[in-house]
């Protein structure tokens, strides 16, 4: 599998290099219209490596089909049309303009200089994560970028899959669907994903760090998005007058539990998390994500940030703070559990690859999240990158190679289990 490995590498460094950092509150769709220059990218790989009906939307949804190679005269058993999907942009959290990847090979497992005229380095004892790492041949960025692992590894590892298939026909499988979206980052990456053309009976993401990870469970999530409107005045004639929506944003946010935050929880436990603040005197606006696995717990979040609402136009007059709901999601796992061979079969391939498999709930969302609750069964595989959404993100090659060979095996598996 070492051309694999190759392919995985040059498809990440060079997609990595594309631009498609997605923008929160952006009202075009895509949200920046740079994704499509990696859409466009892809698709014309697609139609070269042998893909058949690919297609790009006006919303920069590019699906492709590779047809079933599994003869009329053995189609005495169904084999299910599966899907495989991950998302081209990359988070507004970090820059994702003039990426720098690099590849370190046979990573050591200790702290690796990022860049040495700024002095950036990723300290392993930081990101523990990192020893599972050793020996792997490793991709970073100079530290003044993220590297778009999250999840061009994903891509990357798609993109490998598919023209395998395509240039191996002794590999058995029916009728498989790609799909690449925009927008995942900022809570749309299905918004315009039509799932009746995209022509999978079930699907899987694959989107998350390290390698081995397969989700069923994922947070359930609103995010809120709070206005707080204040009066200015000139500070020297400002007693008794002035009502500073800087100060009441602060507020608000103190009310919110400082021990359930995201950097003081883990596995099941919810959060809440205020990510972006705008403000002056005058208006400040607060975009706030309420996460939980329980569905109780998470109704009780939403109803406690509505009482801070109220709380504060009580004690500063009404109108002062007001409260919208947005990107609303829900656990995918009440889905995933009407197809119970969908966890399984990914359990088996991974290990028949070697992999040991974990089985976590997912401290977050994908595409599959929103996919499920519309109808298409969607659990989610990592990617294999680490350090997500900040300068500090690497992906593993081999992880990368790994996937690829993952998928392979995953599509065998169902054309081996074929229902009569």
């Amino acid at each position: 599998m070492e051309d694999i490995k190759n392919k995985v590498r040059e498809r990440f460094i060079r997609y990595a290099k594309i631009d498609t950092q997605s923008q929160a509150g952006s009202s075009s769709t895509p949200s920046t219209k740079k994704q499509f220059d990696l859409a466009k990218e892809l698709k014309r790989e697609l139609e070269e490596m042998g893909a058949q009906n690919v297609r790009l939307s006006e919303q920069c949804c590019l699906f492709a089909a590779i047809p079933s190679n599994i003869k009329e005269k053995e189609k005495e058993k169904a084999v299910k049309s599966v899907g495989f999907i991950a998302h081209m942009d990359t988070t507004p959290d970090a820059s994702g303009t003039n990426v720098r990847p690099w590849v370190l090979e046979n990573y050591d497992g200790g702290d690796v200089l990022l860049n040495k005229e700024r002095n950036i380095i990723l300290e392993s004892a930081r990101f523990p994560s990192m020893k599972k790492y050793v020996g792997h041949d490793m991709i970073f960025t100079d530290g003044t970028t993220l590297l778009g692992g999250d999840d061009k590894a994903a891509v990357a590892a798609i993109m490998t899959f598919a023209e395998y298939l395509c240039g191996h026909p002794e590999v058995h499988h029916g009728e498989i669907q790609l799909g690449f979206t925009p927008d995942e980052e900022v809570g749309r990456g299905t918004e315009n994903f039509d799932i009746k053309d995209f022509g999978a009976e079930v699907a899987y993401t694959m989107d998350g760090d390290g390698l081995g990870g397969i989700y069923e469970e994922s947070f359930n999530a609103w995010e809120a998005q709070v206005t707080i409107h204040g009066i200015s005045v000139h500070p020297g004639t400002a007693k008794g007058i002035m009502k500073n929506a800087v100060e009441i944003a602060g507020e608000f946010m103190n009310l919110l539990p400082a021990l359930e935050r995201p950097q003081n929880t883990e596995l099941r436990q919810g959060y809440y998390h205020p990510f972006t603040l705008n403000a002056t005197v005058e208006l400040a606006t607060i975009r706030c994500l309420i996460r939980d696995h329980d569905l109780e717990r998470y109704y009780e979040r939403k109803q406690y940030v509505e009482r801070c609402i109220d709380f504060l136009n009580e004690k500063y007059g009404s109108g002062t703070a007001s409260l919208t709901w947005g990107n609303q999601y829900f656990s995918m796992f009440e889905v995933i559990k009407t197809v119970p061979f969908m966890v399984p079969f990914a359990r088996q391939a991974m290990l028949d690859c070697g992999v040991e498999p974990y089985q976590i709930a997912m401290r977050g969302g994908t595409d599959g999240s929103w996919l499920s609750q519309m109808g298409l069964p969607c659990p989610n595989i990592t990617a294999g990158y680490e350090n997500a959404h900040g300068h500090f993100e690497c992906v593993s090659i081999d992880a990368m190679a790994k996937n690829v060979e993952i998928l392979i095996r995953l599509c065998e598996i169902y054309a081996e289990n074929a229902e009569s």
